[in-house]
């Protein structure tokens, strides 16, 4: 008689009848690992979209507190950079204490300056509260050891750039973020993302679940920081993400703001210009991670910085939007989204588990430093030159940098043989 499998209309868990146990526990693994595949990926979104909370309405801010351009790109940098470092300690956490309470952690402390931003009224409040906002940056570095110990080794570049979705966070900022401020109000958006920041903590609290073979790491944390800061694929794959991730983040940060000074753009246009970019590179993270399940993660990575190259030293010298420009910047955020979800499909495949979060803290901190500079750079280019051409050509020669390092890298066979 064929196995029957019917839902319990009480409990809405599935009972298998007369299938093995083996076989149930196997089946309740892979329920629970794309369960939490979706509620880290849900985690992120929002604690991304805190993260840029403030770079949509950064024009808008800027009129209302007299802010120049260096005083503006200060305000949407200072939550990269405390992300950036606070990456380097949530990833040594997670291996101690594990994703399910890591993400309600910080999801919770993340919502406390996210409703502090309603009683923020001139510069320097927006400023200190900025700083704390940084958190959500770092909620990245949690997710990779914490879907990487549900998944086997050859399927964590799929997932991991799904998970790696996440990032769409900011692409909701963009939209989202003016439009709820324009229809109720600034104060009662950042009431509402404060809000669905504790909700998704709650989830975690009471639904989320670590991976069945996962341990804590022992020993101090620091030691494991110690480890991964020695190893060569650390800072190999560092300096790759410093280019790539960081560019992201730059583009995430301040696109808005060039897209509206540059080409003339009201506030929404540009804010929504700019959350396509990051959607598509968003969107572009599991192809990535796919990509480099099928043909390799070492060719995804050094084909994506060829193509960084000519495109970034295209849009430096594009006065005007034209489709081709349009283009450009969209195939920018493609290669971009490709080349990060490759970084962690390696990060994912080679790191050891118990040092898995350290490595990622550290590769996640330098993409957020690299997304600390541009913008400080985009807005003193303008402020200097009233252009930001220089900018995005040094973006251009930090690829090529990149790409001379990571191809003579590479050829380390004990390392990267296998990916």
């Amino acid at each position: 008689m064929a196995t029957v499998r019917t839902p319990c209309s009480l409990t809405g868990k599935l009972q298998y009848s007369g299938m093995p146990k083996q076989k149930q526990k196997q089946i309740k693994s892979v329920h629970g690992a794309y369960f939490a595949l979706c509620i880290a990926t849900l985690a992120l979104i929002i604690n991304f979209w805190a993260w840029s909370l403030l770079s949509p309405l950064g024009s808008k801010l800027a009129s209302e507190l007299t802010l120049t351009p260096v005083m503006l790109s200060l305000l949407l940098a200072v939550p990269v950079i405390v992300g950036s470092l606070g990456r380097i300690g949530f990833g040594m956490l997670t291996d101690k204490f594990g994703g399910r309470k890591m993400f309600a952690v910080i999801s919770l402390l993340t919502a406390i300056p996210v409703f502090a931003l309603t009683f923020a009224g001139d510069y320097r409040q927006f400023i200190i509260t900025a700083i704390f906002l940084g958190f959500g940056g770092a909620a990245f570095v949690i997710g990779i050891p914490f879907i990487s110990a549900w998944f086997p080794p050859e399927r964590r570049g799929l997932v991991l750039g799904i998970y790696s979705m996440g990032n769409a966070g900011t692409a909701l900022s963009g939209f989202a973020t003016p439009r709820l401020a324009d229809t109720f109000g600034r104060d009662a958006t950042f009431m509402i993302v404060s809000g669905l920041l504790v909700l998704i903590a709650l989830v975690f609290v009471f639904w989320g679940k670590n991976a069945p073979g996962w341990k804590p790491a022992k020993g101090p944390s620091i030691s494991r920081l110690i480890v991964a800061s020695k190893l060569r694929l650390t800072w190999d794959l560092s300096s790759v993400y410093a280019v790539t991730f960081g560019a992201f983040v730059a583009f995430g940060v301040y696109l808005p703001v060039l897209l509206k000074v540059s080409y003339d753009l009201s506030l929404t246009d540009a804010a929504a210009r700019a959350a396509g970019f990051v959607l598509l590179a968003t969107i572009a993270r599991p192809v990535g991670g796919w990509l480099s399940d099928k043909v390799g993660a070492k060719r995804v990575v050094q084909t994506a910085l060829c193509i960084i190259i000519p495109l970034a030293t295209f849009v430096a010298f594009q006065p005007t939007l034209e489709p081709q420009t349009t283009f450009a910047y969209l195939s920018l955020a493609f290669v971009l989204g490709c080349a990060n979800g490759a970084v962690f499909a390696l990060v994912g495949k080679l790191a050891k588990p118990e040092v898995m979060g350290s490595v990622t803290g550290i590769v996640g901190a330098a993409g957020g430093f690299g997304g600390f500079l541009p913008p400080l750079l985009l807005g003193f280019t303008y402020q200097r030159m009233h252009s930001y051409s220089l900018a995005l050509v040094l973006l251009a020669v930090a690829a090529l940098i990149a790409l001379v390092y990571i191809h003579r890298r590479f050829k380390d066979k004990n390392l990267y043989a296998k990916v």
